[in-house]
């Protein structure tokens, strides 16, 4: 019974700690908040939190001495209160009073001071000269509560949604808009309309229409209605509304009729992707975003002064349009990132720099040089790549070698990026790979290593010797003796540097497999040059800088800080024979690695007998 008991206490749902107001209505005592109804509202129920509440207050003393009004009969400004329940602060006779009214009700509350400003820690401060510990009378009519959109944690940004509307995309910066528009003052008169004609036209984030507004219509969906109550301190100047003077608060009725996808896809405005026409589906569920196989067709002119059109496939392709498989570099890298985020009919104005155009890619002959583009572009539709699921082992392999294929050939079209995209998209799907017995198992086994070896080989291409050096591990973990794996890693090691470790790696090889003593010799001869190079520019650096005070060899250590890895690796020779076709060590900088490592790491310890050569050792240069 006993661990029954303690099994329930230990499964059962964690209540929510109260919240302030919750704390503070433990306050509240028999008696010291009292009801009378005068008009009887309208409804099954109050409001609740979340809910803003819009009411106005008469304040009198029992004796029936106005205290203060929100009414103007009463001297006020005529301006009702609005409040949000749970988020807003307010006198505590008030939180607990006002839920129990319901719409159009009008009620009479008596509260002890406790109740109103004499609260201990009230989160409202009263007004000079208010009468705070006295009894008083709080007439409340309760004009209206909805549930409330918060737009801003200050309340001076709310939502009320009239009408919702379509989808769940929410315009920002920089969509294009179209909306209906018009402002009111909180007494309901007319500041501005656009309600007839064209809608209001503004690009988001651009300060067309006054902050708060923005704000709330960044939180809007197509066809949707809505009011949206701003107050002064979001009221900024701008077309829409030139002059905001006198205005404690602005209601704006708001229908948004359109807006345009546009999209910054680099971040830095030079590669621009807007929509003209929409498609079918939700984005981005229904865009190409994989790897697929696509058909458009497109429109290229050349942003010069004549906006020269070089292509259109409804012209110059028989009126056929592309078809391309995306991932695999055959078109322009700004129009495949443009693509991918297109939904099927969707039309779109795509305006590129050189770089993401033709700069890096075979150039039409009637594009100059770093000429921008504009594609006017149309999905007809897509392919999705072929699911794996069900799938028999044989159909499964070749699936993943025809991908293969595709990243070899990008890899010597010096595309390693994408290259490598392909080698990790098989890699991925082997994870859902079970082989059935030893044949398949091991089939699997020197695939999967093939290509972990070929994304090695992208990392070092791309300068990432320490992330090849990790993948290589994959491979080197399961099977110390793999020869491509520690070859590939004694050229990242290398190229990283790490001399030694790439010495030990290209002696293991001929250890394990005496065939591959050319090629380990060829390895261990370059690995010797390096040395000698990286030794060489050291002495030239350091000649005669042991013969300065310690201040000047600060200084000099300083002029030469960074210098020294410029004698890295510049070409790696050919390892022939390879049968993932990636087996060209061609030419690539010095990786981030090795600049990050400092002078003094790079040579120690591999570099130790330049010092001991120079008479210094380590505890001189530590």
């Amino acid at each position: 019974m006993a661990a029954n008991e303690d099994a329930a206490h230990e499964f059962a749902p964690k209540k929510k700690p109260p919240s302030e107001d919750e704390k503070r209505k433990k306050k509240i005592v028999p008696g010291s908040l009292m009801k009378a109804l005068m008009r009887p509202g309208g409804g099954d129920a109050g409001p609740s939190d979340g809910d803003q509440i819009i009411y106005h207050c008469t304040i009198r003393t029992l004796d029936g001495v106005l205290v203060e009004s929100t009414r103007s009969d009463y001297g006020g400004k005529g301006i009702p209160i609005r409040h949000v329940l749970g988020k807003s602060k307010m006198l505590l006779g008030l939180l607990e009073g006002i839920p129990s009214m319901l719409k159009g009700e009008v009620a009479m509350f008596k509260m002890k001071p406790q109740l109103h400003y004499g609260e201990d820690d009230c989160p409202v401060s009263a007004p000079d000269g208010f009468p705070k510990d006295d009894d008083l009378h709080f007439e409340i009519e309760l004009i209206e509560f909805f549930k409330a959109k918060v737009v801003t944690d200050d309340l001076g940004v709310v939502k009320k949604v009239v009408r919702e509307g379509q989808g769940w995309e929410s315009p920002r910066e920089p969509y294009e808009v179209k909306a209906w528009i018009s402002a009111k003052t909180v007494t309901g008169k007319l500041i501005m309309s656009h309600t007839e004609g064209e809608p209001y036209f503004f690009t988001f984030g651009k300060s067309e229409v006054p902050k708060g507004l923005e704000m709330a219509i960044g939180t809007m969906v197509r066809e949707e209605k809505a009011v949206i109550y701003v107050t002064s301190q979001y009221l900024t100047e701008s077309p829409l509304m030139p002059v905001i003077e006198g205005y404690d608060e602005v209601h704006f009725e708001v229908e948004l009729v359109h807006f345009i996808q546009v999209r910054d896809m680099l971040g830095d405005g030079r590669l621009i992707k807007c929509r003209i026409h929409d498609g079918k589906g939700d984005f981005p569920m229904d865009c190409p975003l994989h790897d697929s196989l696509l058909r458009v067709h497109y429109k290229g002119t050349v942003l010069n002064e004549e906006k020269r059109v070089f292509y259109d496939t409804r012209v110059d392709n028989d009126g056929q349009p592309l078809e391309f498989y995306s991932g695999e570099g055959l078109v322009p890298e700004g129009f495949e990132m443009s693509v991918r985020l297109m939904l099927p009919g969707e039309i779109a104005l795509v305006t590129c720099p050189p770089d993401y155009a033709y700069d890096k890619f075979p150039r039409p002959v009637n594009v100059p040089e770093g000429a921008h583009i504009q594609w006017e572009i149309e999905l007809l539709g897509f392919e999705t790549p072929k699911d794996w699921t069900g799938l028999d082992f044989k159909s499964i392999m070749n699936e993943a070698e025809n991908i293969r294929n595709t990243g070899n050939r990008l890899f010597k079209e010096g595309k390693y990026e994408l290259a490598k995209a392909k080698y990790e998209k098989v890699l991925r799907e082997f994870n859902h790979v079970n082989p059935q017995d030893d044949e398949e198992g091991k089939f699997f086994a020197d695939t999967r290593n093939l290509l972990h070896l070929n994304v090695a080989a992208c990392h070092l291409k791309l300068g990432e010797c320490r992330k090849s050096i990790e993948t290589c591990n994959k491979v080197l973990e399961a099977n110390p003796a793999h020869v491509k794996g520690l070859y590939r890693r004694g050229m990242a090691y290398m190229a990283a540097g790490d001399f030694e470790e790439a010495r030990a790696d290209f002696k293991m090889m001929m250890k394990v497999d005496t065939s591959t003593e050319s090629d380990a010799t060829a390895a261990l001869q370059k690995l010797k040059q390096k040395e000698q190079d990286v030794e060489k520019k050291a002495r030239k650096q350091f000649k005669g800088l042991f013969d300065k005070k310690p201040g000047e060899i600060a200084e000099a250590k300083a002029d030469v800080d960074g210098d020294l890895i410029t004698s890295e690796i510049q070409k790696d020779d050919e390892v022939h024979g390879d049968s993932d076709g990636t087996n060209s060590e061609d030419s690539h900088e010095a990786p981030p690695e090795a600049q990050r490592t400092g002078w003094f790491s790079l040579f120690w310890p591999s570099g130790r007998r330049l010092f001991e050569s120079l008479g210094i050792n380590r505890c001189t240069i530590l």
